[in-house]
């Protein structure tokens, strides 16, 4: 039984790939295919073979750094600004962190040999991906030190509004276990941030599910790393991915 066709929205675009010569761009958009990414699907595991190479176009993925027992740390998100497998430009075959669908939607998928492939065989296509392994690890980068120094609340505040960067919708799927897990905190220390942003509406939360109300809030209330990581992108794409701060 075949499966139903994956159908991509007009509007949905990548910004790595847009960034490639047009005859490039349309060499690679023929090697992939459009995928549906489910809530919570696992793509990579760190030290294990990348299989495959995704370009997100309406859906966004967590780049998770595993710690002892069950314990893990968010350390970066890709969405329709990026891809998950830019490593592959470096040589490496495996991946570096666990990757997980943080929000459903579409994607382009490629296999890694084929990835590997067109790297070799384009080299502007290898120059778009090493700098974005930049920018990749300049996000890790500040998520670790994030995590070290800022409260939970202000980290609270800026992983929300890097998730509705990334979104297409205003709700966002999620529990507060959940939420602890992605910032490396027990859920009771979530809980309180959660409901001060609440007290003050800058969210709404009920059922699972986080309703942006105000981008200016969250962006005052956010520590300066959310204002690096736009920045970041700025020097790279040119404009930072997400919405206006306004709301």
């Amino acid at each position: 039984m075949s499966r139903p066709e994956v159908v991509v929205p007009p509007s949905a675009a990548n910004r790595l790939l847009a960034r490639l010569p047009p005859a490039e761009r349309t060499r690679l958009h023929a090697a992939c295919v459009p995928v549906e990414l489910a809530f919570g699907d696992l793509l990579a595991e760190p030290d294990r073979p990348l299989r495959h190479a995704h370009f997100p176009l309406t859906a966004f993925i967590s780049l998770i750094a595993p710690a002892t027992g069950r314990s893990s740390l968010e350390v970066g998100l890709i969405g329709a600004e990026s891809v998950l497998g830019a490593t592959l430009a470096l040589g490496v075959d495996t991946a570096p962190l666990r990757a997980v669908v943080q929000g459903a939607g579409v994607a382009l998928r490629i296999s890694a040999a084929l990835m590997r492939r067109e790297i070799d065989a384009q080299p502007r296509l290898r120059a778009v991906l090493l700098r974005h392994c930049y920018l990749q690890l300049r996000q890790v980068s500040q998520s670790a030190a994030c995590a070290h120094y800022h409260s939970i609340e202000a980290r609270l505040a800026r992983w929300l509004l890097m998730m509705h960067d990334r979104s297409h919708g205003e709700a966002l799927p999620m529990t507060q276990s959940f939420l602890g897990g992605m910032l490396g905190v027990q859920r009771v220390g979530v809980t309180r941030a959660a409901q001060s942003l609440q007290q003050r509406r800058l969210i709404s939360y009920r059922r699972g599910r986080i309703s942006i109300l105000s981008r200016t809030g969250l962006a005052a209330i956010s520590c300066a790393c959310y204002a690096a990581d736009r920045g970041a992108q700025r020097l790279l794409l040119g404009r930072p991915l997400g919405r206006e701060a306004g709301r």
